[in-house]
């Protein structure tokens, strides 16, 4: 009999804390990518977005690695850039930039030099794939949902590595959000 009531008082606890739990919308397709995008590109919720991620770099820690077979954090930026628009032009029905082939290109060509535009584009681009996916029509939302949401995946698994490594050479701030 004390296990009944536990039970009925636990289970009344559990209704009464999902009753006050506020209601959420149905989330639509064109919805779901959206937020995936946003989250990885500039609104703070679950981890860090790429836009907090990259600001107040010099150029030294930009080029910083751990090791030898590291990439830094302008390497990883590049790579974002470079996979976010090849997909980018391909959803428009544009011809990508030229590519090799070679995944390390897409990490080995970045340039410190170029810092800042690198940031710029990333920031560029993520917008562009947000206005794009605002844009699409239903049917080729479906089509390429999948592969939006390897992109937000791909995104969030970098930007994780560009934080992880700032923490390692002390540049980050974990009032940044990730202690």
């Amino acid at each position: 009999m004390k296990k009944f009531v536990v039970l009925l008082a636990l289970s009344l606890s559990f209704h009464a804390f999902a009753q006050n739990q506020p209601k959420e919308k149905p989330m639509t397709l064109r919805g779901v990518l959206l937020e995936q995008l946003k989250t990885t590109h500039n609104a703070e919720e679950w981890f860090v977005p790429a836009n907090i991620a990259v600001e107040g770099l010099t150029i030294d820690q930009v080029n910083w690695k751990s090791n030898p077979n590291s990439h830094s954090i302008g390497q990883l930026a590049y790579h974002l850039v470079f996979w976010n628009k090849q997909e980018l032009a391909k959803f428009k029905g544009e011809i990508p930039e030229k590519f090799s082939g070679n995944n390390d290109d897409t990490f080995n060509n970045f340039d410190s030099r170029k810092w800042q535009d690198t940031v710029r584009q990333l920031d560029e681009v993520m917008t562009e794939w947000e206005k794009a996916v605002q844009n699409a029509d239903d049917k080729k939302l479906a089509e390429w949902a999948s592969t939006i949401a390897h992109i937000g995946t791909h995104d969030a698994y970098h930007i994780g590595q560009i934080v992880y490594i700032r923490k390692e050479q002390g540049s980050w701030d974990p009032a940044k959000g990730v202690k």
